[in-house]
């Protein structure tokens, strides 16, 4: 069976640090772009971070950039989302997903697979 599962979220002060992990099973990460999305209450989801298959070339959205760091670790078929000096807004679902047509991270749109996400809260 195909899956993606992610771990690590959680309740976290403004400030604080959390790594996310997304996990494949059934599957091989590295021919895959890997995504992280998150979704906050009321909102559309966003597109957080992406890591391409090839060269592990990395994208950030603006509002995570210097805060956020996207790494894969394909021994452990596992790609984690480092994110410091977490504040009130980043507070969402997190979900990463796989695209391994282009595997590139220019189609976001695309994704193959999806984890079910893991919360994370910012608060004091």
């Amino acid at each position: 069976q195909l899956q993606l599962v992610e771990s690590g979220g959680g309740l976290v002060q403004p400030g604080g640090s959390l790594r996310l992990s997304c996990a494949a099973s059934g599957f091989t990460l590295d021919y895959y772009a890997i995504g992280w999305f998150r979704q906050a209450p009321g909102k559309e989801r966003e597109g957080v971070s992406c890591i391409s298959s090839s060269d592990g070339t990395t994208y950030y959205a603006d509002s995570v950039k210097g805060r956020f760091t996207i790494s894969r670790d394909n021994a452990k078929n596992t790609v984690y989302l480092q994110m410091n000096s977490l504040r009130p807004e980043d507070t969402a679902v997190y979900y990463c997903a796989a695209e391994g047509v282009k595997a590139d991270c220019s189609n976001l749109n695309g994704m193959d697979y999806w984890g079910k996400g893991t919360l994370v809260t910012v608060s004091s």
